[in-house]
């Protein structure tokens, strides 16, 4: 048996490396696509999941002011026993307005008192020069 090192020839080397180079290259550009890929199909499963969301709240949200405008009206025909028909829708819309009023007032004072805190937060305050 012969044990002499073969010798490479130092261009086939070469051209050896910058295949692999070449090929590292190609490799890393295909994952890289594939990645963007997996990122825009996440998305888009995300899109579609909030947009039957949406539209499922949507639907619901019709069907209730359907379902409000028939109590009201129910409302109304059952005062109509006690007081002519033009008071009764009156007094029903005056009480859901004082409702509605109330309901608005109390979430703008929550509102009011989340934004109170946030700006008396030591970690928002802005610094001035002397401070």
């Amino acid at each position: 048996m012969n044990n002499k090192a073969v010798k490479q020839d130092p261009t086939t080397q070469r051209e050896s490396f910058s295949e692999l180079l070449e090929q590292l290259a190609k490799n890393s550009s295909a994952v890289v696509h594939n990645e963007i890929q997996l990122v825009i199909q996440r998305i888009s499963e995300m899109v579609k999941a909030v947009r039957s969301g949406v539209l499922l709240i949507v639907t619901v949200a019709v069907i209730s002011i359907a379902a409000f405008m028939c109590l009201c009206a129910a409302l109304i025909i059952g005062l109509t026993s006690y007081m002519s028909p033009v008071i009764a829708a009156l007094v029903t819309g005056v009480v859901f307005a004082l409702v509605s009023f109330v309901i608005a007032f109390i979430g703008y004072r929550q509102l009011k008192s989340r934004s109170v805190t946030l700006r008396d937060n030591p970690n928002t305050k802005r610094r001035t020069r002397n401070g």
